[in-house]
């Protein structure tokens, strides 16, 4: 069964379009969270075909993720891409993380819906906590993106 983390944050004041064209690499860097550090391989893009890859920096280990983004679209005052794991950690066996940049009236809502499962049910379970904490890390940071 795959787990699901699903995290809304509403950006002030903002234009979806704005809001998107800083995802890039240096907003990348800036939510990846304290721990484990992470250092960045790879950075393509939001597109179709992208890759991102990168390595956990653990104290006693190193593990390598890499990510395809394998779709994006546009409709409606909304932008959106999907990043798919394609090498990842061994504690996680499936990723899945759909981004969504919506227009709501004068602001922006970011959605992080994310998909992962890792090796069996216990596991997945005890990881739960840990990987939404590490979205609800993003929170102040999407929300200082109405700042030019």
């Amino acid at each position: 069964m795959m787990a699901k983390i699903n995290i809304s944050t509403r950006i002030l004041n903002a234009n979806y379009n704005i809001v998107y064209a800083k995802f890039d690499k240096a907003l990348f860097l800036k939510l990846a969270p304290p721990f484990p550090k992470v250092t960045l391989l790879q950075f393509d893009g939001c597109i179709k075909g992208d890759f991102v890859k990168l390595q956990l920096n653990f104290p006693l280990f190193k593990q390598t993720w890499e990510s395809e983004i394998i779709d994006n679209g546009s409709e409606k005052q909304s932008i959106w891409f999907i990043d798919k794991g394609t090498k990842l950690p061994f504690f996680i066996s499936k990723w899945q993380h759909h981004h969504l940049i919506k227009q709501d009236e004068n602001d922006v809502v970011i959605v992080d819906s994310i998909q992962f499962y890792s090796h069996n049910w216990f596991l997945t379970l005890l990881f739960y906590p840990i990987i939404y904490l590490q979205f609800l890390y993003r929170i102040p940071i999407y929300k200082s993106l109405n700042k030019p």
